[in-house]
């Protein structure tokens, strides 16, 4: 239970990566007040818990409607962790918005919603994650531990981004693009033994 735990919130936090999205928030709400900015970092992170949680609720419903099963979802899952966990260690941020959603950011007078919770926090790779965690999930104490990653993931996000002035300066931008490679790496450490699991759970006979 401890280590399936310790794994679902490492895989959730690496994967939604609110160190890396500090940049883009501030670009995105330089012009904002900080009352605003405190109230869009909590909706940004609530709709990030949310959206996470729907995936991790009905996740399984869709593989079983579409005929996927779950090895083919955690080799499927394994690969697209391992893409965003090589972008990570070149200090790229994962492709989660374009240039196109970022300036849409600039202009909208909240981004809470849209780019900034979806799909900059909960992208796609988020949420096949949430989704293989639920699936590997043997009890209900390893599903109530995906829930908990969650919501520890929407709390650190929600403090990352109310103090994000700080760790800019802090860190700066070389500085987290260290963390972000570190964080890469042990995220792609992830992404294989998701692999594995999927290949090994395969009837090959």
């Amino acid at each position: 239970m401890f280590d399936f735990a310790v794994l679902a919130i490492s895989s959730m936090l690496f994967v939604v990566d609110p160190l890396g999205a500090v940049p883009a928030y501030l670009v995105m709400t330089e012009k904002d007040s900080e009352e605003k900015r405190s109230r869009m970092a909590l909706r940004a992170s609530v709709t990030t818990a949310v959206v996470l949680a729907v995936f991790a609720a009905g996740g399984r419903y869709v593989l079983n409607w579409f005929g996927i099963s779950l090895p083919a979802f955690q080799v499927a899952g394994g690969i697209v962790l391992l893409v965003v966990a090589l972008e990570m260690v070149r200090a790229r941020r994962p492709t989660k918005e374009g240039p196109g959603e970022l300036d849409e950011g600039v202009e909208k007078e909240d981004v809470a919603i849209t780019p900034l919770a979806v799909p900059m926090l909960a992208g796609p790779a988020a949420m096949t994650t949430v989704t293989v965690l639920m699936n590997k999930a043997v009890s209900l104490e390893q599903q109530l531990a995906v829930y908990l990653a969650i919501l520890v993931t929407a709390g650190v996000t929600y403090g990352v981004l109310r103090l994000a002035d700080g760790i800019s300066r802090l860190f700066g931008r070389t500085g987290i693009q260290v963390l972000t490679r570190i964080f890469g790496l042990i995220l792609l450490a992830i992404a294989v033994q998701f692999l594995l699991d999927g290949i090994r759970a395969v009837p090959w006979s």
